[in-house]
């Protein structure tokens, strides 16, 4: 077990608000309420801590993606978690079923394991005219039938499903997931408003990168867009890399939302954490030039290079959400999203010592994940 350890003279973003000159107790893997008094203190000084970032939609990064081997799968996981992303759902892109099934079951091992806390299956159940970077040849209505089959594969590891509700199939399937405990999410959608309220009314909880992959916001006809902004049942991802959204968009989203219902995402890709270059994502070549990734053919955004350190720095520096927004919005929604607000999202005694350390222009110093430093405190 980790020695008790202290972070001392932060400012500290607790569920109340900021606290300045707070202090952090960790007892081995968890937060405690106080410190034995033999406790290391870390002055912390000028810094920030807040709590780990979750991410709920990323399909891979440091040149790896969660649809491959167990190896790559761990290296992904590893370069988002030196960004302080200490919580993460792994996303598989469209690809032939068989191979679905078969990813879901590696996955859901190491979602037994504690590396992932779960999948989420993007594709192949959404519509090709709103296909974005998946193969149009492999996509399919969403039949009950074959989205049961991925949820058995994922052995109750499944956390969330991307649909087109749509299509075919789109609305019993919502009902068939809120059964069974897992996140019908709409997205990559052709969808009327109409449409979009009776697949929330359904159990749809939540919208796919908000704005991308769906039709844009009309006077006449709001679509998919209007009607997720206005229920409060529903969570929004956003896409905070400058590329996805403008940052009137994201303005629009938390003023109609409100900070409670957005959830920051990166959709992140293989070249996050790497660099420019050609990569695949699932069976599609993509081409990553300036940080911003585009399939080779066609050129739809294919994902992102993002990482959560940078969606939180562009948030408080960019956008001027206030750092309680922020840590809102990477840490607290997706966490009770989870289902895990329990344990993880909020820097509380008794919930997992899962922290980012940041300086003062919000840049990652440290990285703690289970009471263990991922990013030993770079405090020079």
């Amino acid at each position: 077990m980790a020695p008790s350890l202290v972070l001392a003279g932060a400012r500290v973003v607790l569920p109340g608000g900021v606290v300045d000159d707070g202090r952090v107790a960790v007892g081995g893997a968890k937060i405690t309420a106080a410190a034995p008094e033999d406790a290391e203190v870390l002055d912390v000084s000028g810094h920030w801590v807040v709590p780990g970032f979750v991410d709920i939609h990323n399909h891979g990064g440091g040149g790896a993606s969660f649809s491959g081997t167990a190896d790559d799968v761990l290296k992904a996981i590893r370069t988002h978690r030196l960004h302080g992303t200490t919580t993460l759902v792994a996303s598989t892109v469209t690809d032939e079923m068989d191979l679905l099934v078969t990813q879901a079951g590696l996955l859901s091992e190491l979602a037994e394991q504690g590396e992932i806390a779960g999948i989420h299956f993007e594709g192949p159940f959404i519509s090709p005219c709103r296909k974005g970077a998946h193969s149009e040849e492999l996509l399919r209505d969403p039949d009950p039938a074959e989205v049961r089959k991925l949820i058995d594969a994922a052995r109750g590891r499944a956390t969330m499903v991307t649909l087109a509700t749509e299509l075919p199939g789109g609305i019993d399937s919502v009902r068939l997931l809120a059964e069974h405990g897992v996140i019908a999410a709409i997205g990559h959608t052709d969808a009327t408003y109409e449409q979009t309220v009776e697949a929330i009314d359904a159990g749809a909880t939540v919208a796919t990168h908000l704005f991308n992959a769906m039709p844009a916001l009309n006077h006449r006809a709001p679509g998919p867009i209007a009607a997720l902004l206005e229920d409060e049942r529903v969570t929004v991802e956003l896409i905070n890399d400058g590329v996805h959204l403008h940052p009137a968009a994201l303005e629009l989203a938390f003023h109609h939302a409100g900070a409670s219902r957005v959830a920051f995402i990166t959709d992140a890709m293989d070249a996050a954490g790497i660099g420019d270059g050609r990569y695949m994502l699932g069976p599609l070549e993509v081409e990553v030039s300036e940080g911003v990734a585009r399939l080779v053919e066609g050129g739809s955004i294919a994902g992102s290079t993002l990482t959560q350190d940078r969606a939180f720095k562009r948030a408080v520096t960019v956008d001027k959400l206030s750092v309680q927004d922020a840590v809102t919005a990477l840490s607290v929604n997706p966490a009770r999203l989870l289902g895990l607000f329990d344990r993880i999202g909020s820097l509380e005694p008794g919930k997992d010592a899962d922290l980012v350390l940041l300086d003062a222009d919000f840049d990652v110093r440290g990285v703690m994940r289970r009471g263990e430093w991922v990013v030993a405190p770079q405090l020079a």
